[in-house]
């Protein structure tokens, strides 16, 4: 794990968007609200922007699995995958906010063996994830967070 991040201080989702209004209130709530969202739950990921070097938080829903974090690099099915994913495949270290606790890790795309036991999982969480996998040609991949 890296030391030179300033973890305490990362760039946030865009003003007026609504994930920067979801992060805003899960840190000022010290994680007591945010947490569970639309009848799943989230977690906030902060990865280093592999250009800026620089802490990114965003907001996704999460998946557990034999003490590992689960998220999905959907990006709503999108072609290109989202810019967080290509931040942690730069640069693997990772901290995650879960509720009040918060999470130093390493993050890396699973097996192809891992996914498929784990999109059941992460489906389960959202099932619109089978609706983005389907609109797009790349496979989405899905992200294990291992605390380190």
């Amino acid at each position: 794990m890296t030391t030179d991040i300033d973890w305490e201080n990362p760039a946030d989702p865009k003003p007026g968007s609504w994930q920067r209004d979801h992060v805003r209130q899960y840190v000022e709530s010290g994680g007591t609200e945010g947490q569970f969202w639309r009848g799943t739950q989230t977690l906030l990921l902060t990865t280093v922007g592999r250009v800026s070097g620089n802490p990114v938080r965003t907001p996704l829903i999460y998946g557990e699995a034999g003490g590992r974090y689960l998220v999905v690099a959907s990006k709503g099915g999108d072609a290109e995958h989202p810019l967080w994913y290509r931040n942690l495949s730069a640069r693997p270290d990772v901290r995650i906010q879960v509720g009040p606790e918060i999470i130093q890790g390493t993050a890396r795309t699973a097996t192809a063996e891992e996914r498929e036991a784990y999109w059941p999982v992460m489906v389960g969480h959202w099932p619109a994830y089978d609706e983005y996998q389907a609109k797009t040609d790349r496979e989405i991949p899905v992200v294990v967070i291992e605390p380190v």
